[in-house]
């Protein structure tokens, strides 16, 4: 009797899920535990094994989304009854070309000496900062770690293998062999995985949404001061308090004094939201040309002094660059923060994405000194840019300006913010 691999509830609110990627082939014996499949849900890509030892016959296709609990896989007893299942219960992925670019663009064929990898190089910490120091290429590392992971020892081993150490720069710098119209292709990245999944939750933003985004600055001279005394003080307080949550307070007690900004349409109603869960955007990325954008949601920012919001938003995203989130970290957000003060030396602006089904997102930039008018003198002010994209379906120009002043108010008195 086979055994059933259907599509996992790995999460509470998980209700579907999309596979990505088969880690066994068509017919492959495998044990028990074993790692089969990867699958993806809300941008995150979750490990499935298999609950019973048998031949794999797989149902399920690549990129394609089931819900939970339907068939995606049957395990058979024995060579004969796969044979039975294949003939009953055609295939609709067949194994195919399995080859993928590495890092730089690189082909790595399923039958050279350097094992492929599928999406996301998943790699410990430790390990990819060993890998950066000698800028190694992480795609040719075999990781012994649980799913594959990288650890530092298995750098290491590699870089004692004496195998050619082939580095990220040598990768970059390598042709694929590929013309398209007349143009060499440095690399080929698959649209799959992460960067589709964003790509489509941002498109179905846009065209569900009447979004509109107003910029403005603001005067970070009290918050630098007050993040200045929280650092003399970050042995006693426990925490390296950042602008990010500094940010995210600011923004909690904000949205108190202007309600509606934490909205949602549900059903032709506008539903305002008791909760204020801040979902913060965190960049990732395991190679030169893998990058991806998490947002996990730091809830019940309102109930939350300024240490439990910094320890929180230090989870998430320790989690998201280690590739452990969970469904649940990404659900149940109200209004979004994408600040990207750390990545930009210059003045900045942008008009950032509504992450769905909220009605805002706020995205702030880097903090420059910059002259500004201060009680009729000209002064060299640290300035943070700030900008506001939202739904106008839901608020007009009136509840947003009143909503950035409220800011810029708790920004120039932070005090407040204690109240």
């Amino acid at each position: 009797m086979a055994e059933i691999l259907a599509m996992p509830k790995l999460a509470k609110a998980m209700k579907r899920g999309k596979i990505v990627e088969w880690k066994a082939e068509e017919g492959q014996w495998v044990e028990k535990g074993q790692l089969v499949v990867i699958i993806e849900t809300e941008k995150v890509a979750l490990e499935s094994e298999a609950p019973a030892t048998g031949y794999l016959h797989i149902i399920g296709e690549l990129d394609k989304i089931y819900p939970v609990e339907e068939t995606i896989a049957l395990l058979a007893e024995t060579e004969a009854e796969l044979r039975e299942l294949q003939a009953s219960h055609p295939a609709a992925q067949e194994p195919g070309d399995r080859r993928v670019p590495a890092v730089g663009g690189v082909r790595t064929d399923k039958a050279s000496n350097e094992p492929p990898k599928m999406g996301k190089v998943k790699i410990s910490p430790a390990a990819k900062n060993l890998a950066k120091k000698h800028d190694l290429d992480i795609a040719r590392i075999t990781g012994s770690g649980p799913g594959g992971r990288i650890k530092k020892e298995d750098v290491i081993n590699y870089m004692e293998s004496g195998e050619p150490t082939i580095t990220a720069d040598t990768a970059a710098d390598a042709w694929t062999g590929e013309t398209v119209d007349g143009k060499r292709v440095k690399a080929v990245v698959p649209f799959r995985g992460m960067r589709k999944s964003i790509a489509d939750h941002m498109m179905q933003s846009l065209s569900v949404s009447a979004q509109l985004t107003n910029m403005g600055e603001v005067d970070m001279t009290e918050l630098v001061r007050l993040r200045k005394s929280y650092l003399a003080k970050e042995e006693e307080i426990g925490v390296r308090i950042t602008y990010t949550d500094m940010i995210v307070m600011l923004l909690s007690k904000a949205v108190q004094y202007v309600p509606i900004v934490n909205s949602s349409i549900v059903d032709d109603e506008i539903k305002i939201w008791e909760d204020i869960n801040v979902g913060v955007a965190v960049a990732v990325e395991s190679g030169e040309y893998d990058t991806g954008l998490w947002v996990p949601v730091v809830k019940n920012t309102e109930k939350k002094s300024l240490v439990e919001i910094s320890r929180a938003i230090r989870d998430v995203t320790t989690r998201a660059r280690n590739g452990e989130l969970t469904p649940d970290d990404l659900v149940d957000g109200t209004i979004t923060l994408t600040n990207i003060g750390g990545l930009t030396s210059g003045w900045f602006i942008g008009t950032p994405i509504i992450n769905q089904p909220q009605s805002v997102i706020v995205g702030t930039g880097g903090i420059l000194q910059k002259p500004a008018a201060v009680n009729g003198k000209v002064e060299l002010r640290p300035i943070m840019t700030i900008n506001f994209t939202y739904d106008h379906r839901i608020l007009d120009g009136a509840p947003i300006a009143k909503f950035y002043s409220k800011i810029i108010e708790l920004a120039t008195n932070p005090e407040y913010l204690l109240l």
